[in-house]
């Protein structure tokens, strides 16, 4: 499905954009006058981690659920954990941020990386500078099921090199192959009244 085809929520849609008419995520850097798509800013997402800002489009998300879109290792275990009736419990931190269910939707459709299984990152970030983490490193595929996932809400660490998220109680698990398959979702939670969400428990669809 092409980029402009995605319905794009409004709050998205204020972003500045690239030369292609990309909206560009909140935590992304830019250098030279170009933004930086397969890196994070420490700065920018120390922010949105302090003042509860969606890590997509800026704007504050109410306190609740966040999401965030995962990839095939996390979204097998907790098909795996949902499958045996097990909580799904992970730990483990990670850079990726949260944001608005659906700003995640959204960028789960119009990311080639996020959207389908075989793409791959173009840019690494090695050597990329002070104050950049890496969100991935060149040439990484995707693989495997991706899933767009809400959570009942999220710990960070924000430390001098990185900013590191935790996130606890799986609230909404809506796998895909193709990112398209969320199409459906996505008009659904534009076309709720603002302040609502599409949330429908762990199991999701």
């Amino acid at each position: 499905m092409r980029f402009e085809q995605v319905p794009m929520p409004d709050q998205v849609g204020e972003r500045p954009r690239d030369a292609r008419g990309y909206p560009v995520p909140a935590i992304t850097p830019w250098q030279d006058g170009q933004p930086q798509f397969a890196l994070t800013d420490h700065g920018r997402s120390a922010d949105c981690a302090l003042e509860r800002r969606c890590s997509v489009c800026g704007a504050v998300m109410p306190r609740g659920p966040v999401w965030r879109v995962v990839g095939p290792a996390e979204s097998a275990a907790m098909a795996e954990a949902l499958g045996a009736g097990r909580p799904y419990r992970n730990l483990a931190p990670t850079m990726e941020g949260p944001g608005h269910r659906a700003c995640m939707l959204y960028a789960s459709m119009v990311c080639p990386y996020l959207a389908r299984p075989n793409a791959r990152r173009r840019v690494s970030a090695e050597g990329a500078g002070e104050g950049l983490t890496a969100a991935a490193l060149r040439g990484a595929a995707r693989g495997g099921t991706g899933a767009v996932v809400g959570f009942g809400d999220y710990e960070y660490a924000v430390t001098e090199e990185r900013v590191l998220f935790r996130f606890l109680d799986l609230v909404e698990f809506l796998p895909h192959e193709s990112a398209d398959e969320h199409l459906a979702e996505l008009r659904a939670e534009l076309a709720r009244p603002a302040g609502g969400t599409g949330t429908t428990g762990a199991q999701g669809r």
